[in-house]
């Protein structure tokens, strides 16, 4: 019998910069974060969190999304691994609104696309990992 799931708990992304990425992903997405290293830690705290690697993990809804700062090479969605990340929104005015707030970062991304289902807004974070904001048709 298979596991029996209903969604991601988390997804953890590595990332070569972390404040470079922070940077990115809190001025794009605005998540509240949900664990990070405090910088006056004892050392219990520390040994609580090393799973961090010294990043972060931000509140998604009822998953988390975290960063992971170990990388030292480039993201390539053609290798065996992450192909990409999608963010849901409600409707065809949030993936509007999407565009208009990666236009105001300076953030590159696609046009808005049509899939059938739904529509997608296609962009990359820092270190390129593919990135989109999905919205389903009703």
């Amino acid at each position: 019998m298979p596991i029996q799931t209903s969604a991601y708990a988390h997804v953890r992304l590595t990332v070569t910069d972390i404040e470079r990425s922070r940077k990115f992903y809190d001025d794009v997405f605005g998540l509240p974060v949900a664990f990070e290293l405090p910088p006056d830690a004892d050392e219990e705290t520390r040994q609580q969190l090393s799973f961090l690697f010294g990043g972060v993990i931000y509140q998604l809804g009822d998953s988390l999304l975290g960063l992971r700062p170990v990388a030292d090479d480039h993201f390539d969605e053609d290798k065996t691994g992450l192909d990409h990340v999608a963010f849901a929104v409600a409707d065809r005015a949030a993936i509007d609104a999407a565009a208009g707030v990666l236009d105001d970062l300076g953030v590159a991304h696609e046009g808005v696309k049509d899939i059938g289902a739904g529509w997608i807004l296609e962009f990359r974070d820092p270190d390129n990992i593919a990135l989109e904001v999905f919205a389903p048709k009703a």
